[in-house]
């Protein structure tokens, strides 16, 4: 009874907040008069939401379709780097640096030089900027994770003459699981992110970005806050569809 009395409680709260700070959002613009290109009100952001249902979901496929592209592919290779730097130091050593740079890659700067490498008509550059979001986070993570094993783990591995992907799969692996899945939860958003900024500055026609700036120019600020709020959306939905499979993998994953 008390486990679904706090599960209630988890849910309710955040909701009754999230209601209570719309509340105050609306009396606030009706109260103080408030500009729409300004803030919108609520109301008017979920009336354009609710009207543009077609055009904010065929958006949301374009840039989700990017940020699970990016979603996979970096977490992919980082999980990978990581299992590689974790059997080989000199490589984690060599890669600090790489590592470093790419987590202060300025969007803004990279996403045009890849619409000139790739072509302005492709959604590539869009999605290597979401791999690249998505893979500093999961590398860094699992390579902790990685490097969690207890001594005597490796002791028992080293005794029954296991090799070191033996070892790898069957001890550094399993415990590493938890830090790879912080790992995807923290990239889940970034994906989502980078992709919607990469589309700020050029490639195909399509996607929230892409949709945020064309009704802001229109100055439809409810339209485009109506986009911003198809953002919010797609990005729990990354967030949680990656924790439901940590708790999916956590279930079967044998205990220590």
């Amino acid at each position: 009874m008390r486990p679904q009395i706090g599960s209630a409680r988890a849910v309710a709260a955040p909701l009754i907040l999230g209601i209570g700070a719309l509340l105050i959002w609306q009396l606030t613009v009706m109260a103080l008069d408030i500009k729409p290109f300004v803030l919108p009100s609520p109301v008017s952001i979920f009336t354009q939401f609710i009207d543009n249902v077609p055009t904010v979901w065929a958006a949301s496929v374009v840039t989700g379709t990017n940020a699970l592209i990016g979603l996979i592919v970096g977490g992919i290779v980082g999980v990978v780097s990581a299992v590689i730097a974790a059997l080989l130091p000199i490589i984690d050593e060599l890669s600090a640096g790489l590592v470093a740079a790419l987590s202060v890659i300025p969007i803004v700067a990279l996403a045009p030089v890849l619409y000139t490498m790739f072509g302005a008509a492709e959604e590539t550059a869009r999605q290597i900027v979401a791999a690249i979001a998505v893979f500093v986070p999961v590398y860094l993570n699992s390579l902790r994770g990685l490097r969690q094993v207890r001594p005597v783990h490796r002791d028992l591995m080293r005794a029954t003459a296991a090799t070191p992907w033996q070892a790898t799969r069957v001890v550094t692996l399993p415990t590493a699981t938890p830090f790879v899945f912080t790992g995807l939860r923290i990239a889940s958003s970034l994906a989502v992110i980078s992709a919607l900024i990469a589309e700020y500055f050029g490639g195909p026609v399509g996607g929230l970005g892409k949709s945020i700036t064309s009704a802001a120019s229109s100055s439809n600020y409810a339209l485009a806050w109506a986009y911003v709020l198809g953002s919010i959306i797609l990005g729990l939905l990354f967030y949680s569809a990656t924790l439901a499979l940590e708790k999916l993998a956590s279930r079967h994953r044998p205990s220590a």
